[in-house]
């Protein structure tokens, strides 16, 4: 008996509110789009020259910048 009213509460876990599927839709198409407006302004920006760049008021290409904390080294040994 045990066994049947594990497998019960399995099946309920699977049950969705309605418009899940939907909501969860249309966050990903949010996301894409964003992220293909971004490598769009990104592209548009690296192709400008530097005068062009200074016409619309930044100085230099914006470059991802990576932020390296002190413990980094530390963690990655001590996961050797």
């Amino acid at each position: 008996m045990p066994h049947n009213e594990t497998r019960s509460s399995r099946k309920l876990s699977r049950v969705r509110p309605p418009g899940f599927a939907l909501k969860t839709t249309v966050a990903v198409i949010r996301v894409l789009i964003t992220w293909q407006l971004t490598i769009t302004r990104r592209r548009a920006i690296a192709h400008l020259s530097p005068e062009q760049l200074r016409d619309i008021g930044c100085s230099e290409v914006p470059a991802p910048v990576f932020e390296i904390k002190p413990c980094l080294i530390t963690n990655l040994m001590s996961m050797k």
